[in-house]
């Protein structure tokens, strides 16, 4: 990861866990998870580095003390808070910013957290398009109307360049998977999902302005041989 040097090793197999339970609050994640991101993002935004500790795992040599005593669903993320542990990004998300310190990511109009659910609910069904595409003959072609959604879902409102204007917990859902998604097309099917979508542009370059989640973004190499060997095993 272009990051490593800042970021801690994951635990394996043969690492010890840390002291679970003891009152601190924990974000067990993986480095390379989207769905980890999503939750490491809104705690950097709402500058709890500091308060949270990280406990990276290496999802491909797991340690059995994370199913056994941590969370037995065996994924990633989860959260280690007040005693309890839980789990599920989208869940994880909001839980984080109605329950710690921080500026919130939920717009106090009524009509952006309105529209905010929707797009919220709608990841999942978008997502599962995009990676049908990829089995067709044209991935290109068949995952045009999916970023013409997120394209047209960016231009509901007028007030700054994210999905309802300011950054939001819509953000912390979505970027993690367009950012995914750029690196595949790129350099996978060699097509620019931003060509033709101006307001996609704009957003993927001012995200890459926010730090809360430049400092999460994967390595784009890494990711592209970990995708080819995935596409690969799915043939």
């Amino acid at each position: 990861m272009a990051a490593a040097g800042v970021w801690i090793p994951p635990l394996t197999s043969t690492s010890n866990p840390p002291p679970l339970f003891d009152g601190t609050s924990r974000l067990y994640m993986s480095y390379t998870c989207p769905y980890a991101q999503r939750v490491w993002i809104v705690f950097n935004y709402k500058g709890l580095q500091d308060k949270v500790e990280l406990v990276p795992i290496d999802l491909l040599n797991r340690p059995a003390w994370y199913k056994e005593k941590v969370y037995p669903e065996n994924k990633v993320p989860s959260l280690e808070h007040n005693g309890k542990v839980m789990g599920e990004s989208l869940d994880l998300i909001k839980y984080v910013d109605a329950n710690f310190e921080g500026p919130s990511l939920v717009p106090i109009d009524s009509a952006k957290r309105e529209y905010g659910e929707q797009l919220i609910s709608h990841i999942d069904s978008l997502m599962k398009d995009i990676y049908a595409s990829f089995k067709g003959e044209d991935p290109v072609q068949q995952s045009g109307a999916s970023f013409d959604y997120l394209e047209n879902a960016l231009g509901k409102f007028d007030d700054g360049p994210f999905f309802l204007g300011q950054f939001s917990l819509v953000d912390a859902a979505y970027a993690p998977f367009v950012e995914r998604l750029q690196i595949t097309f790129s350099e996978v099917y060699k097509n620019d999902i931003i060509s033709g979508r101006p307001k996609l542009a704009t957003y993927i370059e001012e995200l890459n302005k926010i730090d809360a989640y430049k400092t999460t973004k994967v390595d784009p190499q890494e990711f592209v041989e970990t995708f080819k060997k995935w596409f690969l095993a799915q043939q």
